[in-house]
């Protein structure tokens, strides 16, 4: 099979021809249809996810079909079409069969434990516990980010903040996280805040539902709440409920936080470098709630997918490139470069 390899950190990769895989006794050999060029990629190729040993093939966020199975593989077939959350848990620990195995201590992740998707197969671990079936008629572009993104901003939305209809989040930070958190809150029926220091993301983020956006540039956290609770204002009387921030550096974080109403929700979605401060007295003061998202597992997928079938969410929106497996060593370096536009970067692997 063609594969994508990474021998060296922050080194150009190279597409070359591997083994195909077999599959385990507990899991499965997938045929890529497409994969995702994601953030978190990029932090694996810099050496950042201690994780990776060199060599390895990146992508994590992929549909495609079921090619070989193990013998302990009963809930799925070949040649079925499926998704997978890019956290993959053992099946059997007590995170597991609680419907967490996003947490599960014995997790995988395809590109990042073993290899990933930047190639023509790539194997999945446990698939009857991380598969997730996936509709026949819904375009590659729908369903590529439902590994990553869109399932990340999902679970922190929907399931740890539980936002409401009517309810106003506030997204900071407008990339490939931020946008989806957008168009899943409006989805859900939410009033949206997007903050950005970008004038090209923030009408990104108009153009994907958000109602309000904020320019973060030259403000200080302070002055960027108080920015945020006033624009809020505008479209809800109530205050800001939810916050996400979707960056992962302090001083979002602490504008996030101090622009949450009372008993109001922040999710921690954007990977921080260095702890941040956080302001424990306001979060006891209005008890606040401070979450984290980290994917989604597969037992959590059918509202999502629902969401997707029915047209009311559009992921296919978000992509502004489509690429071959030929051009992605270029995508991967393509991400070094300041200034990268909003949007998500798909590799069709029919190409």
């Amino acid at each position: 099979m063609r594969a994508i390899i990474v021998d060296q950190f922050s080194a150009r990769p190279q597409l070359r021809d591997l083994p195909s895989p077999g599959a385990p006794d507990h899991g499965v050999v997938i045929a890529v249809e497409a994969t995702g060029v994601c953030r978190s990629d990029h932090h694996a190729w810099s050496g950042h996810d201690s994780t990776v040993s060199l060599p390895y093939v990146p992508g994590h966020e992929f549909v495609g079909r079921i090619t070989s199975a193990g013998s302990e593989v009963t809930d799925f077939t070949l040649g079925q079409r499926v998704t997978v959350p890019f956290v993959c848990g053992c099946g059997t620990c007590r995170w597991c069969t609680s419907g967490n195995a996003h947490v599960c201590p014995d997790q995988t992740q395809p590109g990042f434990t073993h290899n990933g998707s930047w190639a023509e197969e790539v194997v999945v671990h446990h698939a009857d516990a991380n598969l997730v079936a996936v509709p026949e008629d819904l375009p590659a572009a729908a369903l590529v980010g439902l590994g990553c993104r869109f399932a990340t901003a999902f679970h922190g939305l929907r399931v740890r903040a539980r936002l409401m209809p009517g309810e106003t989040a506030a997204v900071f930070g407008c990339g490939g996280v931020g946008l989806s958190a957008i168009m899943i809150a409006r989805a859900l029926g939410a009033r949206v805040v997007a903050v950005d220091i970008s004038d090209a993301a923030l009408e990104r983020a108009r153009e994907h539902g958000a109602h309000v956006c904020v320019s973060a540039s030259g403000t200080s956290p302070a002055e960027l709440s108080a920015e945020v609770v006033a624009r809020a204002a505008e479209i809800s009387p109530a205050g800001v409920a939810v916050t996400v921030d979707a960056l992962g550096l302090e001083d979002t974080v602490a504008a996030a936080i101090g622009s949450l109403a009372p008993l109001g929700r922040h999710v921690q979605i954007g990977l921080l470098t260095v702890p941040p401060m956080l302001d424990l007295s306001r979060v006891i003061a209005l008890e606040l709630s401070v979450l984290g998202s980290h994917g989604m597992p597969a037992a959590d997928y059918g509202e999502l997918v629902d969401l997707v079938a029915d047209g009311n969410l559009a992921p296919q929106d978000l992509v502004t490139d489509t690429i071959g497996l030929a051009q992605a060593p270029a995508a991967m370096l393509a991400m070094d470069a300041p200034g990268q536009a909003p949007g998500m970067t798909i590799i069709d692997l029919g190409r």
